[in-house]
C-alpha cells in the first residue's frame, strides 16, 4: 500500500475517534450529569480503543496475534500524544501568545505526525 493511503485512512479513522470521543463526553457530562474530566477521559479512553481496533486491522493491516502488547503500547502512545497535545497548546497559548483554537490546531498537527509514526513504528511494525 502506498504510504499516502495508509495516511488518509490513519487521518479517516482519527475522524471517527473524535465523533466517539465528543459524543460520549457530552452524553456523560450533559445528559448524565457526570464530572467533566471524568466523562471525557472515558470518551478518550473509548475512541482510543475504538481507533486501536481500526488502525490494526484497517490503517496498518497487522495480522500479528500480540494483542495486549500491541494495545498497551498504541494506549501508552495515545496518552504521549495528549500530554503533548497539552504542552504544545500551553507553549503556542501562554508562552508565545497564540489564539488558543490556532494552538490547538497546531497541536492536533503534531499530535497526529507523533502518533502516526509512533505507531507505524513501534505498536504495529
Amino acid at each position: 500500500m502506498l504510504p499516502y493511503y495508509e495516511m488518509i485512512r490513519f487521518g479517516t479513522v482519527g475522524v471517527g475517534g473524535t465523533v466517539i470521543d465528543f459524543s460520549v463526553t457530552w452524553a456523560l457530562r450533559e445528559k448524565a450529569k457526570w464530572n467533566q474530566y471524568l466523562a471525557s477521559s472515558i470518551g478518550f479512553t473509548l475512541a482510543a480503543t475504538n481507533n486501536f481496533f481500526w488502525n490494526k486491522y484497517w490503517t496498518f493491516r497487522n495480522t500479528s496475534h500480540a494483542y495486549l502488547q500491541q494495545y498497551s503500547l498504541f494506549m501508552l502512545i495515545s496518552f504521549g500524544g495528549l500530554l503533548l497535545n497539552n504542552l504544545v497548546i500551553w507553549i503556542c497559548n501562554r508562552k508565545l501568545g497564540l489564539h488558543f483554537y490556532l494552538s490547538k490546531a497546531i497541536a492536533v498537527g503534531v499530535v497526529v505526525i507523533w502518533n502516526y509514526l509512533l505507531n507505524k513504528t513501534i505498536a504495529f511494525r
